[in-house]
């Protein structure tokens, strides 16, 4: 079976500290991982080291296409919802429905309402449509459940598992459990 991620022997660095070394991971399809530690462990680093966002001091990273969900939300704030995240449907022609991705995350009902106007978990919701959008067979999630009501919650399972039983993979980055069933790996222990 082709893994969709895998690090082999990896180390890497940040702001001349070590952060980790010698990790050995690989993501099948199907497959879910789950990265925790404490704060500076380099969790959300190990999620842009397998975005191609960052580069191994040490080690190989060979990861499929995968789309990235942290902080940056990656969406115009001028644009209505709807139309930002077209664009990430569109980017690549092999994106998801947009209507699809938008109810999944309960997103329908705003779909004519500015980016800036989105509060915090409305934004969280939209940032994790913009990876279902992606069409990617590689999801990266950094602390997914930030922001995120019961509702969304729910419905974040729920996509996380349409991706997986449709053949991709989740790495998340999380302090708190995730839904699901997912292997761990701890950093900074």
């Amino acid at each position: 079976m082709t893994a969709l991620l895998r690090f082999q022997g990896v180390a890497l660095t940040r702001g001349g500290r070590m952060l980790f070394e010698g990790l050995d991971l690989s993501l099948e399809a199907g497959s879910a991982l789950m990265i925790s530690g404490p704060n500076g462990s380099g969790k959300s680093s190990l999620l842009r080291l397998a975005a191609g966002l960052l580069h191994a001091r040490r080690g190989a990273v060979a990861a499929q296409r995968a789309a990235l969900a942290d902080d940056n939300h990656a969406l115009d704030r001028e644009l209505p919802l709807a139309r930002a995240l077209g664009f990430w449907t569109g980017l690549a022609g092999r994106g998801q429905s947009l209507d699809a991705a938008m109810t999944a995350m309960g997103l329908t009902a705003l779909a004519r309402v500015p980016v800036r106007l989105l509060s915090s978990g409305q934004a969280k919701r939209a940032t994790i449509a913009r990876v279902i959008t992606s069409g990617a067979p590689l999801w990266l999630l950094d602390e997914p459940l930030n922001a995120l009501d019961r509702d969304g919650a729910d419905r974040l399972a729920g996509a996380i598992a349409a991706h997986r039983a449709g053949g991709g993979a989740v790495l998340a980055a999380s302090h708190v459990p995730l839904p699901g069933e997912w292997r761990q790996l701890e950093l900074g222990r």
